[in-house]
């Protein structure tokens, strides 16, 4: 009973630890987009993320309820399945995080939690039905909505405001993207830190703290609460980048549309009880609203990158959940093993991206290399004309003017011999 009390706690807190680095994964998608226009300075949008994560906590049960319940058959799970599914998610985070790919952390704990399952009890103790509608429908859909959303609502907010005064409609853009910047941490909140309360459920199910189909307490929703927040506050500044400037370059007209039609998606998904992925839909609203603009472009290299994490996130953090599962299978030994693994690797990590340090300082200073057709452009586009680096004396002394070179006399002919 005194090793089982050790595991729980230790699924506990490893799952808090993703709550953690969920935070910070997911803190671009909220304030990613009010950071790189300038509507707030990086500190003070962090912060009011952080709260508003924590707020948004406590509004719904219904995703957690879904994970906990739904996903897999909670008569199949032991604590350490949880704390395997936990490893694959965490070093997923961290390796996306490491090079600022905003990768998802909602398919990276379900696909851990999936792959530990099946290591464990059998393919049979995932529900695949739940695992199609409530989790792989939504992630392939709610990019596509939040991008068609968010480039109508740019294009008719540069129409509605054509002909407004310029210094005051951008002014108002801001403030509206701050308030939907809010929104979307909310919905954060709501749907993002549900999944570890999901998942912590689950583990006091499967060690019998707490009866089966029972609602996350209290103590967990407050827990998973704050570590979302705390995570959120720290900033993940190297993803906030990408989304940010990596992508394209938003205006506030762009990202106030871009998030009021992320935070719609989010919420409603929240409501139905579906896992969505809070970095597809902000991706692909920052996105939409890229293209909404007149003239406006995305970095097509930097979405193909993404798009290709996005496909990896489930089975990879699926692949290292099972391996885990499997050495946690030997007993005690083994969760010690797989448990100095995680934080050898975590650490290691760390220390990696400590030699290119990205912070709230230079967070949107980003040079993106040029694309194909950006190259195919500028190798047949004629030179533009030089403008001599000298000033205007020494530029006259070095080379006379055209129309003094024409105004020189020719040399007079000799007279006609008589």
């Amino acid at each position: 009973m005194e090793s089982f009390s050790l595991i729980l706690a230790i699924v506990v807190v490893t799952a808090l630890a993703f709550d953690f680095t969920n935070g910070f994964h997911d803190t671009a998608n909220a304030m990613a987009t009010t950071i790189s226009t300038g509507a707030l300075k990086p500190k003070v949008a962090v912060a009011m993320s952080a709260v508003l994560n924590l707020v948004g906590a406590f509004l719904s049960v219904e995703v957690a309820n879904t994970i906990s319940k739904g996903l897999v058959d909670e008569t199949g799970i032991r604590p350490e399945v949880i704390f395997a599914a936990l490893v694959g998610a965490i070093l997923w985070n961290l390796l996306t995080w490491l090079v600022g790919l905003p990768s998802s952390s909602s398919h990276a704990l379900m696909g851990g939690l999936i792959g530990a399952t099946i290591a464990s009890a059998g393919t049979g103790a995932v529900h695949g039905d739940v695992l199609v509608t409530k989790v792989l429908l939504p992630a392939v859909a709610a990019p596509i909505v939040a991008g068609v959303a968010a480039m109508f609502a740019t294009r008719l907010s540069y129409t509605v405001g054509r002909k407004a005064d310029g210094k005051a409609a951008e002014k108002g853009y801001r403030a509206g993207q701050i308030a939907s910047a809010g929104l979307v941490s909310l919905a954060h909140g709501t749907n993002d830190a549900q999944k570890t309360m999901g998942i912590i459920t689950l583990a006091l199910v499967a060690g019998g703290v707490v009866a089966p189909d029972s609602d996350p307490p209290t103590w967990v929703i407050l827990s998973a609460g704050l570590a979302i927040a705390l995570g959120t506050y720290l900033g993940g500044w190297r993803i906030i980048r990408t989304m940010g400037k990596g992508l394209t370059d938003l205006q506030p007209q762009q990202g106030f549309a871009a998030q009021t039609s992320a935070a719609t998606v989010i919420l409603a998904s929240s409501h139905l009880g579906f896992s969505l992925s809070t970095t597809h839909s902000v991706s692909g609203s920052v996105m939409g609203a890229g293209l909404g603009r007149k003239g406006g472009v995305v970095r097509w290299s930097t979405a193909t990158r993404m798009f290709v994490a996005w496909g990896l996130t489930l089975p990879a953090a699926a692949l290292v959940g099972a391996l885990a599962e499997y050495v946690t299978g030997f007993g005690d030994w083994g969760t010690a093993v797989v448990a100095v693994f995680l934080v050898a690797s975590s650490a290691a990590i760390w220390k990696v991206s400590r030699r290119e340090v990205v912070d709230h300082s230079n967070v949107n200073e980003v040079e993106e290399p040029p694309g194909v057709v950006t190259t195919a452009i500028a190798a047949v586009t004629p030179p533009p004309a030089s403008v001599p680096a000298t000033d205007d004396l020494s530029a006259t002394i070095a080379a006379p003017a055209p129309a003094a070179v024409a105004a020189t006399p020719e040399p007079a002919a000799p007279p006609a011999a008589v």
